[in-house]
């Protein structure tokens, strides 16, 4: 267990992963701890020096003995990075944390590289809602609403065919105490980021549950709307996708975290460090993944190499590499065009890359029905098989 006294606390904190990568921190939600991440952090761990904490009043960091606000939960973020030397980091926040991200991102923007929101919202809930949760903690204490915060959090399909995460997520909920909760929900009952978050310069990805009771998907359509340039993606998940849709969220974070600067942004930092065949190589691996690019590199011939070079440059190098739309929305087009233009083998390779750019399998489907309205039902249906033969290679 590391602690660090940050304003006053003694802030719990996990440092790992990658020893010079780049910090992707995480920020938990109310009535969790550091450990909701557990399912997500494991396979990101050789791709990031990962950061957690456990927000004051959760986990193992100790209420404050006095009211807090949104800024003193971003100011115990800002003590954090300073006391462990970190310039900047990618922050993913869920619920409470994707609050205090956007404080972060509005007030702080130096420190925040890029910015994920997961299920949560600008002003999440209403005023009597948490006035009448804080009365009920206050006076029950948290055994009294733990169970209608799992509901919330988790489907039933899930918690049913997953007791044992949901009885984790239980205990977790009942672990925390009732002072921390109450001071946080005071936090959350009066914080209203709507009309700052345009201020957002980060880019910012913003992922929503199709079943999210707390935090809806309209709620993260109106941050969309207002955060420059925000993405959103929607799961099929209630309020802790984290936890229910582990994998797509990995995937998401991958994609969105370790895609290219814009070329605006390039520009702005100065000269390109790489050639255009070198981002296109580096674009062409992330996509497609080694295995596939190494198997094309080992085939190359003197009657191949030009056209190889050809698609590192143009295709890799220079258009999927254009800032006018990310890799998860290139992905969704092409799957639509090859199906259109029946190339089966180039369907299955871009199935494959899709899922590396962050495309869900509920995505995946809705592109080949999609395609049944524009394409015809004979092209659907040779896509979907197709698509199922990739999806059962990817199947333990």
């Amino acid at each position: 267990m590391a602690y660090l006294q940050i304003n006053g606390n003694a802030i719990h904190y996990q440092l790992e992963g990658l020893e010079q990568g780049p910090v992707l921190l995480f920020s938990n939600s109310l009535g969790s701890d550091l450990t909701m991440w557990n399912d997500v952090v494991e396979p990101l761990r050789s791709h990031f020096r990962i950061l957690r904490y456990d927000t004051t009043g959760h986990g193992q960091t100790p209420p404050s003995q006095e009211p807090i606000s949104i800024a003193d939960l971003g100011q115990d973020v800002l003590g954090l990075l300073d006391a462990l030397g970190i310039a900047q980091v990618n922050f993913c926040g869920l619920s409470m944390g994707g609050l205090i991200g956007q404080w972060l991102a509005v007030h702080h923007p130096d420190r925040i590289n890029k910015l994920v929101l997961c299920n949560t919202a600008a002003r999440i809930g209403t005023v009597n809602a948490w006035s009448e949760r804080i009365n009920t903690v206050s006076q029950q204490g948290i055994s009294a609403i733990a169970d209608a915060v799992l509901n919330r959090w988790l489907t039933d399909g899930f918690q049913q065919a997953n007791p044992e995460s949901t009885a984790r997520l239980l205990t977790m909920v009942k672990a925390n105490t009732a002072e921390g909760h109450v001071a946080c929900s005071a936090v959350l009952r009066d914080t209203d980021l709507r009309a700052t978050i345009h201020h957002i310069t980060a880019p910012t990805l913003i992922i929503a549950g199709t079943y999210d009771p707390v935090t809806t998907v309209s709620d993260g359509q109106f941050m969309q709307q207002e955060i420059p340039n925000a993405q959103l993606c929607e799961l099929s998940a209630a309020h802790m996708s984290v936890v229910e849709k582990a994998d797509a969220v990995v995937q998401l974070l991958l994609a969105f975290l370790e895609e290219p600067a814009t070329q605006s942004e390039s520009l702005a930092s100065g000269p390109p460090t790489q050639s255009t065949y070198e981002q296109g190589m580096t674009v062409r691996r992330a996509v497609l993944g080694d295995a596939h690019v190494d198997r094309a590199n080992a085939g190359l011939t003197d009657f191949n190499a030009d056209f190889q070079d050809f698609i590192t440059r143009y295709a890799w190098g220079e258009i999927w590499t254009r800032p006018g739309l990310t890799r998860h929305s290139r992905s969704l087009i092409t799957l639509g065009m090859l199906i259109a233009l029946n190339r089966e083998t180039e369907f299955k390779m871009h199935v494959r890359a899709a899922f590396n750019n962050g495309v869900t399998l509920d995505e995946l489907k809705e592109v080949i029905m999609h395609s049944a309205l524009y394409c015809g039902l004979p092209a659907a249906n040779a896509a979907f098989q197709a698509a199922q033969e990739i999806i059962n290679e990817r199947q333990p």
